[in-house]
């Protein structure tokens, strides 16, 4: 599998891949080997595969997962397990939009399903951070849960890239698909686990980091019934009142433009002894999801930029908008607040859930995010569902780590932490530790060993 160029040209940007290891052994198979046939509702496409190993350490180098998709979100050193046969499902269910080129298909609505070989009779289901594949959670989630025994189902959420604005005939259109097509995704591996295992999955959890991690909350707030919990990874807060990611980064991008000082910063939310991370972030982040979030929920504000597309390089994709350093959501038009009401978060979350987010966020700064995010469930009554950890020294993402280790630590083995104290939560009954503040480890091994305490 080729990825595009306009992803490869991100990814490169963000972080560059992994090395691709010896390909995996696969066989083509329909699904019917012993059992019934699998068939994935609603897909327009599927194709099955069975393999030796479903881990990235096998599927690295073949068409079945995308080092591009995962580039950039572990810290070097991140143990990960491997052996875990079983079948693999990609496919799509059926849109318009064809932004994802994976397998060569050029369609959206893309998704992976593993089936592993020995199954613990449990589903989880996630989506794609950023504006990534389906693949992209493989390292941080897929790798981890299916060597535990559990069935592993993501979506590409329906458009993916810089250009996933230009999905949808009105604003706020291809974010509320992300909602849709994690709930299609969610329905139908459900019915695919119980076509293949002979009974649907007595727990299905949901989870993600970031973009995923709004997913998360999305799904447990509005479609409880098809959960039994989730952990939500720094996922965004979208409200139309504010904050947002509107509220704060037009003050990023003035500052990258020397419209804004350190003071200003601070005052939009960015945390005090985050400046180190600030020039990266300029770099990669700020202008880029500042301008093509505006283009998807505020298309008029500025049309020409970034236009029918982010851009055909590197350079020109991550360059901010000039015009969003003056960029004030509060002063826009009802019609903007409407769109971002359309897909936003009350608290109103209706299953156990447990958020991580990482003190030095320097994408979404903790305070006007899930700060507030955590206040809202309280507001609605609905702080028994949820424990907030906040993770001194984690960041967006845990391969900065890696540059400052330092001043940093990766937040994967608080998460790995955290999924498995919701599910003793959930099954057991077993109180996880309350809501608070993780401190950094002074000593020890903070690539792999992790604590909520």
């Amino acid at each position: 599998m080729h990825p595009s160029r306009r992803t490869t040209l991100l990814s490169a940007a963000l972080l560059a891949a992994s090395a691709v290891t010896p390909a995996a052994a696969a066989r083509a198979d329909d699904g019917s080997q012993g059992r019934r046939r699998i068939t994935v509702p609603g897909a327009e496409r599927q194709l099955i595969s069975r393999h030796d190993d479903l881990t990235t350490t096998a599927l690295t180098g073949t068409p079945y997962t995308d080092p591009a998709d995962w580039a950039g979100l572990t810290a070097r050193g991140t143990h990960n397990p491997s052996g875990v046969p079983g079948l693999q499902i990609d496919g799509y269910f059926p849109g318009s939009s064809q932004l994802n080129t994976a397998h060569g298909w050029n369609h959206d609505a893309q998704f992976v399903i593993r089936l592993p070989e020995h199954w613990n009779g449990k589903l989880v289901v996630t989506g794609a951070p950023g504006v990534r594949r389906q693949y992209a959670m493989d390292t941080l989630v897929s790798d981890w849960v299916l060597a535990q025994g559990y069935a592993f189902a993501a979506t590409d959420k329906g458009n993916c890239g810089p250009d996933f604005y230009t999905d949808g005939a009105r604003p706020g259109d291809a974010v509320a698909e992300w909602n849709r097509r994690t709930t299609q995704l969610t329905r139908a591996a459900r019915a695919v686990v119980a076509q293949h295992y002979g009974h649907a999955p007595r727990r299905t959890y949901m989870t993600g980091i970031s973009n995923s991690g709004y997913l998360t909350r999305w799904q447990l707030e509005n479609h409880p019934e098809l959960y039994d919990g989730g952990v939500d990874w720094e996922g965004p807060l979208w409200r139309p009142e504010g904050p947002n990611l509107l509220t704060f980064l037009p003050t990023a991008v003035a500052r990258q433009l020397g419209r804004a000082d350190d003071e200003d910063m601070y005052a939009a939310g960015f945390a005090r002894g985050s400046e180190f991370l600030w020039p990266y972030h300029e770099k990669a982040y700020w202008g880029l999801t500042q301008k093509i979030y505006r283009a998807e929920f505020d298309p008029g504000y500025d049309p020409a930029c970034p236009g029918a597309s982010a851009g055909t390089t590197a350079e020109e994709i991550l360059a901010p908008c000039p015009s969003d350093a003056a960029y004030d959501y509060a002063e826009r038009p009802r019609p903007v607040h409407d769109a971002v009401a359309r897909i936003s978060l009350t608290g109103r979350i209706g299953r156990p859930m447990i958020t991580l987010h990482g003190t030095l966020d320097a994408l979404l700064p903790i305070t006007v995010q899930s700060d507030v995010y955590a206040r809202m469930i309280a507001e609605q009554g609905r702080s028994r569902l949820h424990r907030y950890y906040r993770i001194e020294g984690g960041t967006h993402v845990d391969s900065l780590y890696d540059t400052f280790p330092d001043r940093l630590r990766p937040i994967l083995p608080c998460y790995r932490t955290a999924f498995t104290a919701l599910t003793a939560w959930v099954e057991h009954g077993e109180e996880p530790p309350p809501s608070g503040t993780v401190p950094r480890p002074r000593s020890g091994d903070p690539v792999n060993a992790g604590s909520l305490t």
